[in-house]
């Protein structure tokens, strides 16, 4: 009887965040070990499942960092970064266009759709969804409101792009149908050639284009930790700039940060970077008083 009674407690206080988000949109960066170990990827996509049928309408934004590696190391293609961003030649290009388009998002749409929600899987090349621009250090080092010297000159990523904009309208004619839209991290630039753009930044493009109440980023940290390497669980944006500039964000949680940064200032209220490698995750942040993660506010 008490194991009942603790599950009621938790229903109990989920009901003031379903009543608050109801109707609300709510982008979902997906990444990391969540999208390989079996057992979170069928608690993702449960988790999507119930925001959907309690009211909220999740939007979903993918990676697949993991799954590319392996493919190019299978090809004998080494994987190359700088400062956190995959290096996109032309052989490379291939490889993410067929990953992230084809495999994984098709997959994940699937299966929400087997736990009995409809999700439509897209790439930002779909219908123009993502006008892309080549990706470059200055304009990066401009959205993070930081100082990026230390970084050396502008180095050539090849076919990597930044978000130019987001064709909002394509999401929300599919949200109007019910549809649940789970978007690859591609983009076309004016060139015509597509671009691979980090799965973080489309995200809070994303969430900005439609004023999302909510951007989540789950990942394989706890969150954003301080200077003296404890999690932070309330950050505000204007900390994130001297964090940077003192190396305390580096590296992976860099296009995470940026991406928080576009979403607050296209109007998201708040966004969270989570622990995706935690059972429902998405849940307990959204649904429960004390959430979990890193909490990023305006």
């Amino acid at each position: 009887m008490d194991e009942l009674i603790r599950k009621a407690h938790v229903l109990v206080e989920a009901l003031p965040y379903i009543r608050a988000f109801a109707g609300k949109t709510i982008v979902l960066k997906y990444g990391g070990k969540a999208m390989i170990d079996p057992e979170l990827k069928e608690g993702f996509t449960t988790d999507v499942v119930l925001m959907k049928y309690v009211g909220l309408n999740p939007v979903v934004v993918h990676g697949g960092g993991p799954q590319i590696d392996q493919m190019l190391k299978r090809l004998a293609i080494e994987p190359k970064f700088r400062q956190g961003v995959r290096v996109t030649d032309e052989a490379t290009m291939e490889i993410v266009e067929m990953v992230l388009g084809g495999t994984i998002n098709k997959e994940i749409a699937s299966l929400i759709s087997r736990h009995g929600a409809k999700a439509v899987g897209l790439s930002g090349k779909d219908g123009g969804l993502i006008q892309a621009k080549p990706f470059t250090k200055a304009d990066w080092a401009k959205k993070l409101g930081a100082d990026l010297g230390s970084w050396g000159e502008d180095e050539d990523y090849g076919l990597v792009g930044d978000v130019q904009a987001v064709d909002a309208s394509i999401l929300k004619n599919l949200q109007a149908t019910g549809a649940i839209p789970v978007i690859a991290p591609m983009g076309v630039g004016k060139d015509g050639r597509t671009y691979n753009i980090n799965a973080d930044l489309v995200a809070g493009a994303v969430a900005a284009a439609l004023g999302a109440e909510k951007l989540v980023v789950l990942t394989d940290v706890r969150g954003i930790k301080g200077e003296d390497g404890k999690l932070l669980s309330t950050l505000a944006r204007k900390d994130m700039a001297r964090m940077v500039k003192q190396g305390t964000i580096s590296e992976g949680m860099l296009p995470k940060v940026q991406a928080c940064l576009t979403a607050l200032e296209g109007g998201v209220k708040k966004a969270h970077v989570i622990d995706g490698r935690t059972a429902h995750a998405i849940l307990l942040e959204i649904f429960t008083d004390k959430g979990i993660g890193t909490e990023i506010v305006a």
